[in-house]
């Protein structure tokens, strides 16, 4: 068999498999009635930023009736099994505090806002597994923000990531950090 020939048949047998992984709604109540496993979600909390905050996304209006607020296009937190998901947690956000403040401030903010929808949902920070950052100006900031980070996770410390970007893709002006983690629940 020629290589072309090997490729070709190869690249299909991933494909094959993942079309006969997809589970039928038959094949998901027999899972579950023998006991298994299946991942569900549970809004633990709605949106860090109170919901939507795209004013061109909205939800349909009816004729003659008074538009409708913006639909939620993320949550806060979801709970799946004995995971949890926090979306991103802006380091400033103005209804909370006048001044955005410096990066140690932000990261403080946006720490100890985790923090209470850990605890909230049942977890805490030493159940922290791995926390992404994205990071405003990241060269300037970095060292302050490790500065501010340092005592909010007992050891071992979750492993952690970050991006960097330039302030003016930070989503609102003010921002200089924004932090998401994944956490477990006992």
């Amino acid at each position: 068999m020629d290589r072309r020939k090997v490729l070709k048949s190869l690249s299909l047998l991933p494909l094959a498999g993942a079309a006969a992984a997809i589970p039928s709604e038959a094949n998901a109540q027999n899972k579950k009635q023998k006991g298994q496993w299946i991942p569900k979600k549970q809004v633990i909390r709605k949106s860090n930023s109170g919901g939507n905050t795209n004013p061109t996304v909205a939800a349909p209006a009816t004729a003659g009736a008074k538009p409708a607020a913006p639909a939620p296009v993320l949550s806060g937190c979801i709970r799946s099994g004995h995971l949890l998901f926090l979306s991103g947690i802006g380091g400033w956000y103005a209804e909370r505090r006048k001044e955005p403040g410096d990066i140690q401030v932000q990261i403080r903010s946006a720490l100890d806002t985790m923090k209470e929808v850990l605890e909230g949902a049942g977890s805490s920070m030493a159940n922290v597994l791995k926390v992404h950052m994205t990071v405003a100006e990241p060269n300037k900031n970095i060292a302050a923000l490790n500065e501010a980070y340092r005592g909010y996770f007992p050891d071992p410390a979750p492993v952690r990531s970050y991006t960097g970007c330039g302030t003016d893709l930070m989503g609102r002006d003010g921002i200089l950090v924004q932090i998401d983690c994944i956490a477990y629940v006992d």
